[in-house]
């Protein structure tokens, strides 16, 4: 079966288009990196999947960011598309906000409100020095993350926009656990026409939304069902058309040159006190790679 994709598909005779990720080795690459929390680690799935179902539904040349800053128990997650299909993703959390929120009982319903509480999440897309950078902001309200981007969708561009993702710890075919993460997103183009003709428009998105809302989280990422087989047992009534797959990869942009580059821009009095044990090191949020130098390395100005 294909997988680490983003596959667009149009419903036949309805003015509805959508896109389809599964992510398996891409996922899991990247969440295994680090030692997250069940809580965050399936929080940054998710944030991947969406991440994959928005930045492919733009043509651009550059970087696509989707960013949340919160004030619970989870404070950041971020994770970025670069183009033609290569995804990153780090997360930050207080350990004893996560540990008590996990612990109790009765709290808030979702994801949101019980890890995140009260924020915004962000998208950017910057393709470079020499051409406008975009930006939109919506709050953090309702209980998942898709939610908050269907939110979005409502408030700014007004686009009639329904959304599933989800993020789980599987098992591949050795038994072994892995982390799989999907998601389909479905939207609804400016109705044409009028009378009968936007009435019938109408209807055909609302069952439209009525279906994927009976997508389960099992099925988005069940390495074992194929995209096409997902969308003919939605829409094999109205007929759905499935265009070719966009391949995705998991890429870090860290290096040792741009990790050294960016220490010899601090004063030499900051780079002195990071000196342990004659070693300055560093490690990328991104990747979790650790880096060592030399302090005179890097305290020798060009």
């Amino acid at each position: 079966m294909q997988d680490d994709i983003v596959q667009s598909f149009q419903v036949e005779g309805a003015n509805l288009r959508g896109r389809v990720a599964r992510l398996g080795s891409v996922a899991h690459t990247i969440l295994t990196r680090h030692s997250y929390p069940e809580p965050v680690s399936r929080l940054m799935g998710e944030s991947l999947a969406l991440t994959s179902l928005l930045a492919s539904m733009l043509k651009f040349d550059g970087i696509f960011t989707l960013q949340v800053k919160a004030d619970g128990p989870v404070t950041t997650l971020m994770t970025d598309f670069r183009t033609p299909g290569d995804l990153r993703g780090y997360a930050a959390f207080d350990e004893e906000a996560l540990r008590a929120a996990m612990a109790e009982s009765g709290g808030p319903s979702g994801v949101v409100p019980r890890f995140l509480g009260s924020g915004y999440l962000a998208f950017t897309v910057d393709q470079g020095e020499n051409s406008e950078r975009y930006q939109g902001i919506v709050e953090l309200k309702g209980a998942s993350l898709a939610d908050c981007v269907h939110g979005y969708f409502q408030q700014s561009e007004q686009l009639q926009t329904g959304i599933r993702v989800a993020a789980r710890l599987t098992h591949d075919e050795a038994g072994r656990p892995v982390w799989r993460a999907g998601g389909i997103m479905l939207q609804r183009l400016p109705p044409t026409g009028s009378g009968a003709e936007v009435d019938e428009a109408e209807d055909a998105w609302r069952r439209a939304l009525m279906l994927i809302g009976t997508v389960r989280d099992a099925e988005l990422v069940d390495r074992e069902l194929a995209t096409g087989g997902l969308l003919l047992r939605l829409f094999h009534e109205e007929g759905v058309r499935v265009y070719d797959a966009q391949h995705l990869g998991s890429a870090c942009r860290c290096s040792r040159q741009r990790v050294e580059h960016v220490l010899r821009s601090f004063p030499a009095e900051d780079l002195a006190d990071m000196v342990v044990e004659g070693r300055i090191t560093a490690t990328c949020q991104f990747c979790n790679t650790l880096y060592e130098f030399e302090p005179a390395s890097v305290l020798t100005r060009e």
